[in-house]
Order: C-alpha cells, then sequence, then structure tokens
C-alpha cells in the first residue's frame, strides 16, 4: 500500500500564514505541522511508501519532509501547472508511481484523530470517511449514500448526501477504475475540475463504501478560523484521558499492539492489578505488582502506570474519570461482563466511552502462558509462594487434596461472582485424608515415604502451593529428616500437633486417651526443624491441641507464645466445638501480644465462620481440611447401592457425570 498525499494547492485563504511554504507545514501544535502529523500517523500504521504531488514551495516542502526524519520512502512529484489546475492533474502527473497498488488517498491539508485513520486502513472494501452527525456544508465535499455505497462526491450534491472529507482507502482494483478515468480527462483537458468529477462517472463499477466517522476529528484546514478550531480539538484529544488495565507479568507483542492502540487514542494511562487481585482472580503473579509496573513505564506510549486494586474499575473511574477505558472484546460475555456492564454505565454518567478491541487467541500467547505455568510448578518457586500469598492477601485458603485427581480439583475449580473470581490458594495434604483413602488408619500408620508419594502424584499436575499435615512430626530426628525432603520436594509448609505417643485423631478428643507433649520436648523439635531448614521460605506451624484436649485458654496460649519464640512460623490453634467462640477468645488473646505471626484454623466443626470474618479476627490461614474426601464417600457409595440394587448401571449412571469431563481436568502435556 502507498500512501498518496496531495500538496500542491496555493492556500490562499490561509493568508500570510502561507506565505513561506505550503499549507500543510501549517503549525497545528507547538511541535507538529498538518503534514508532520499525517506523516508520523502513516507510520504508525505500517505505510512506508509515500507519494507527494507538490506546486508552489516545492524545494522548501521536501527539505522539510527529509528534516523530520521518519521510516519513509517519498516519491515528490511537482505539478508545474499548480497555479492553473486543480489536484486532479497532479494524480494526473504522479499516475506511473500510483498504477496497480492500494492508495491511501488524503488531502495534505486534512486533518484527522488515529481513531480515523485506523479505522479506515482496517476497512477491507474501498472507502471514504463520511459523517451522519454533521450539518451538511455549503461549500465543501458531500457524499451521495445510494444502496449502502457512494454515487457522487461533490460540492454541489444535498439531496441523500452526508459531509465527507477526502480520506479515501482505494483498492487497487477500484483506484485503477479511478485513475484512468482521472487520465482520460486529464488528456481530454479537464484539468480544472476536482478528481471526483472523474469518479462520478464511473461510480457504478468503483466500488467506494462510506465509512462513517461520526464527530470524530477529520477536518480540512481553509481558513485561519478552521486552523483555531481544528487546533483546539486536536489538543483536546491529544490530551484525552486513556485508561487500560493488565494483570500479566509476560508481556508480548499482543500486548504492546493494544498498547499502542490505546495510546494513538490520548494519554494512556496502564493500570496493573495488584498482586491479591492477579492472585485470586487468575494464577499466581511471577513478577510483584511493582516489578510489573515498571514493565509498562518503559513501553513506548504509556505515560503513567498505577496499581488497580480491585478486578472492577469503578474505584478507578471515579478518581481519574477517564474519557475512555480500552479492553478486549473478551469480556462481553462470561464472568466479566458484569464488571463492563458496570464500566459503560459509569461511563455513561459523564460522556466517557468504551473502545473494544479483538482479543488475540494465537496459539503461541497460549504456549506462554503454559510456560510460566510450568514455572511456577518448580519446587524452589512454589515453596516461596505461600509465605509470598499471606503476605499479599492476609488471609489465604486451602483445600485437602490426597490424589493428582484431587489436586486437578483444588488446582483448576474458580467460582465467578458479581464480577469477581474465587479459587484456593493452596491445598492441604491431609494425613486423615491420605490415610483414609488407602483404607488404613489415622494412627501415623501410612509412612513417610508413602505420603511422599502422593506428594510427587499431586506436584506432578498442580502449581499450587502445598501444606503438608506432619501429626505430630515423630521423634525428632525423623522429624528433621522430614523437614529437609518437603522442603527439598517444593513443600511451603508442615504443620505438626503438639502429642507425643501413638497418634489418635483430634476428632476424638478426650474420648480417647491422647497425651500432650510437654512445652520443653515440642519447642526443642520446632528449633531442630527449624536448624535443618536451607531456605528461609519453608514454614513451621505448631497445632495446638489443648482446647482439643480440655485443659483450657491459657493453657492453649502459653503453648503458643513459647512455640512462636522457638522459631516456629505459625500457629494452628484447634476446636472440636461447633460455636468458634474459644478460637476466636483465642485468636484475640494470642493477637494483643503479637500482630504478626500467622495463625492457621481449620473450622471443620465451627463451619458457620466466613473466610473475610476470620481475616477480620486476624486469621492468615483457612484450611478445608476433609470436605473432598468427605463428599466424595457418599457419592460413591449411593453408586455402588444403586448399581447392586438395579442390577445394571443406569440408574447409577444418571448420578454421574461424563468421564470425558473428568478427562478435561488433565493436562495433555505432563
Amino acid at each position: 500500500m502507498k500512501a498518496l498525499i496531495l500538496n500542491s494547492g496555493l492556500g490562499r485563504r490561509m493568508g500570510v500564514l502561507t506565505s513561506e511554504h505550503p499549507k500543510c507545514m501549517t503549525e497545528i501544535t507547538a511541535s507538529d505541522t498538518i503534514l508532520s502529523i499525517q506523516l508520523k500517523q502513516l507510520v504508525d500504521i505500517g505505510v512506508t511508501e509515500v507519494v507527494m504531488t507538490t506546486g508552489l514551495f516545492d524545494e522548501v516542502l521536501v527539505n522539510y519532509c527529509r528534516s523530520l526524519d521518519l521510516p519513509l520512502e517519498y516519491h515528490f512529484v511537482n505539478n508545474p501547472r499548480y497555479a492553473e489546475t486543480n489536484y486532479i492533474y497532479s494524480i494526473y502527473c504522479a499516475r506511473d508511481k500510483l498504477k496497480n497498488d492500494d492508495i491511501l488517498l488524503m488531502h495534505g491539508d486534512l486533518v484527522f484523530e488515529n481513531s480515523v485513520i485506523d479505522k479506515v486502513i482496517a476497512s477491507e472494501q474501498s472507502c471514504m470517511t463520511v459523517s451522519s452527525t454533521l450539518p451538511l456544508p455549503e461549500k465543501d465535499f458531500k457524499a451521495v449514500i445510494k444502496d449502502g455505497r457512494i454515487a457522487a462526491v461533490g460540492i454541489s450534491f444535498f439531496d441523500d448526501a452526508v459531509a465527507a472529507q477526502p480520506l479515501y482507502l482505494l483498492k487497487k482494483d477500484d483506484w485503477n477504475l479511478w485513475l484512468n478515468q482521472i487520465i482520460a480527462f486529464c488528456e481530454a483537458g479537464e484539468t480544472s475540475c476536482y478528481a471526483e468529477n472523474a469518479f462520478n462517472e464511473i461510480s457504478d463499477k468503483c466500488r467506494i463504501m462510506p465509512l462513517d466517522v461520526k464527530g470524530s476529528l477529520c477536518n480540512e484546514i481553509d481558513t485561519p478560523e478552521d486552523l483555531s478550531v481544528v487546533s483546539s480539538r486536536f489538543r483536546e484529544i491529544e490530551n484525552r484521558k486513556v485508561y487500560m488495565c493488565f494483570s500479566t507479568d509476560i508481556i508480548h507483542s499482543a500486548h504492546i499492539g493494544i498498547i499502542k492502540k490505546a495510546s494513538r487514542l490520548g494519554k494512556l494511562t496502564v493500570g496493573v492489578l495488584s498482586d491479591e487481585v492477579v492472585t485470586s482472580y487468575k494464577r499466581f503473579p511471577l513478577l510483584p505488582c511493582e516489578e510489573r509496573k515498571v514493565l509498562f513505564q518503559n513501553i513506548n506510549g504509556v505515560s503513567r502506570v498505577i496499581e488497580q486494586k480491585a478486578l472492577d474499575y469503578s474505584d478507578v473511574i471515579k478518581e481519574m474519570q477517564p474519557d475512555i477505558i480500552v479492553h478486549g472484546d473478551d469480556w462481553r460475555t462470561g464472568f466479566q461482563k458484569p464488571i463492563r456492564d458496570e464500566v459503560v454505565r459509569l461511563l455513561a454518567t459523564y460522556g466517557g466511552r468504551l473502545v473494544e478491541f479483538p482479543y488475540s487467541t494465537d496459539p503461541k500467547y497460549v504456549e506462554l502462558e503454559k510456560r510460566a505455568l510450568s514455572n511456577l510448578s518448580i519446587p524452589d518457586v512454589r515453596r516461596g509462594r505461600l509465605r509470598k500469598a499471606i503476605d499479599m492477601k492476609g488471609c489465604i485458603n486451602a483445600i485437602e487434596a490426597h490424589s493428582g485427581l484431587t489436586g486437578l480439583i483444588a488446582e483448576q475449580t474458580v467460582v465467578q461472582q458479581n464480577g469477581k473470581a474465587y479459587q484456593f490458594d493452596a491445598m492441604w495434604i491431609s494425613s486423615l485424608c491420605d490415610s483414609t483413602a488407602k483404607g488404613k488408619p489415622d494412627i501415623e500408620l501410612v509412612d513417610m515415604t508413602s505420603r511422599f508419594r502422593t506428594i510427587d502424584d499431586i506436584m506432578e499436575v498442580t502449581t499450587k502451593p502445598i501444606i503438608f499435615d506432619g501429626d505430630t512430626g515423630g521423634i525428632i530426628e525423623h522429624f528433621v529428616y522430614t523437614v529437609r525432603t518437603l522442603e527439598r520436594m517444593g513443600v511451603s509448609m508442615i504443620i505438626i500437633e503438639d502429642k507425643t505417643g501413638l497418634k489418635k485423631n483430634s476428632l476424638f478428643g478426650t474420648e480417647v486417651e491422647q497425651t500432650q507433649d510437654t512445652i520443653e520436648n515440642f519447642s526443642a523439635k520446632i528449633s531442630a526443624g527449624k536448624k535443618a531448614q536451607k531456605t528461609k521460605d519453608f514454614m513451621i506451624v505448631a497445632r495446638i491441641e489443648s482446647l482439643i484436649l480440655e485443659k483450657g485458654m491459657d493453657d492453649a496460649l502459653e503453648r503458643a507464645f513459647a512455640f512462636t519464640e522457638a522459631g516456629a512460623d505459625g500457629i494452628m490453634i484447634h476446636s472440636r466445638k461447633k460455636e468458634p467462640d474459644e478460637i476466636f477468645e483465642f485468636i484475640e488473646k494470642f493477637r494483643a501480644k503479637d500482630k504478626t505471626t500467622p495463625i492457621v484454623v481449620v473450622p471443620t466443626s465451627f463451619n458457620t465462620v466466613t473466610e473475610a470474618e476470620f481475616k477480620e479476627r486476624g486469621v492468615n490461614v483457612v484450611i478445608y481440611a476433609n470436605q473432598l474426601t468427605r463428599s466424595a464417600y457418599p457419592a460413591m457409595k449411593n453408586t455402588a447401592e444403586l448399581i447392586l440394587s438395579t442390577h445394571r448401571a443406569k440408574e447409577a449412571d444418571d448420578q454421574c457425570i461424563p468421564f470425558k469431563e473428568i478427562i478435561s481436568l488433565i493436562p495433555e502435556e505432563q
């Protein structure tokens, strides 16, 4: 494609403004002229070759274009009869350089905003810019529209006409028809009319469609008054507040492309979703928010970068009041649709608008996301994510997993509510559920080697942090080995309970004999485990059984402070009671002295409390310790009973999902 810019006119109506240079060199801003704006726009849309007709001040114009130092190849064609002919003859003079190519044609005194040229260049058919919202001008171009296409262009048409501006995209076949007619006109001596006169005679064959730019800036400058109006509008457009938001930490060519488009709409502010929002909405970010902000700050076209602290845009819109918000069109459906609807509603309150560009589904970008997920599964990366997630969100959640399949459920389950996405932050490898899945009692009968295999199965297909139920931790010498192994595997946290002897599940409470370890012995175990660590990422959490064993609040608090002093990275407080009162009391009293040490709860019995309430009271980790196992057992038992009672699979199958749906959870490439 070539651009054809017509600059051979005299510009008499501009007065002294065109006494020393052609009209196209008239300044629109302190740093740009009509022509420099046009040429920069051509560079931005990928045009590399420009045919420019010249007249008076030919040498001044040529030198000016070259001084701009733009990556453009120029072909300057002088119209020696510029004083006595119209631009139809200028096109005739340049005819040999214009044949058999798509042409972007514009008058050299035309100023248009970037969105206009973007729409023109995106057209799949030959087109001319028109406006259905502007009044018909008396002396300027109007286009007659018939059957959805342009039937005639001129200054004297008023019926079935709309305001038009000489900015065209002309596909090769249509342009060749028009150019041949221009040649015929000029060789017949008709050189003082508009080139559109030639078009009007072949408009039934040369199919040019109207491109309605409505109220967008697309105006010729014929007088100083025009210059004043257009300059003012152009400055307003340059200073438009444009906003778009990103969650990505991998910037690829599609991101650069949409940033480039957005920056052409005005002054672009990029929002970067906070780490907490990204973690909840998508996946754990490979780069923290501050580093992601720096990435965008260094992209050409970005004026400033801010942190967006919610998935919805309401706070940003109320504070910034952007003229334009830019987004991909992927949020027109799905869980983000309510967010989009709210954006449209808020923008409408003050006249802002939403601009949406097609969302890229290029396979290479999908592959980049897969690589990011692979990085998250690396042990050194996975191990440190739990501590970071707690710092980011204040309170995280985890659900039990006892197999690769349950790990995939924990990994991939996302619930979308009110424009927000909710997912689990981590997985809990429960001693109880692991033993139950193997059909064995929860008395530390399943040895660590077997339990490590469960971790391997889950880690192989997931990326989220793992919290390991370490039971009592065993004797100190064994516990040290367990810590080193788990840390090396990429586990983030081990929780050990302050009991000794043969383990009995806490669900039994005082119904069975259970022995609580001494504060001194358990503190020594914690200290030994901390000394065995190789990194600062791994966390050892002390689980206190005082409330389970009905030894009172004071005993629980004494142990909590002692275990923290011994090096515990967190305290888990447990209770069998259905009411959360004693848990809340413990949290309040512990937080009165210790504001920072993470608190972990397992609300199996006191299950009415929400995560938000736990967070408000100072809890940092909420573990759903056995719900997947407990929900799976009755479903499987019922299925087995149905098959036995009906002597066939029909009734059971009615309650089963297709196996294909289960298989879809499993990644194709491990």
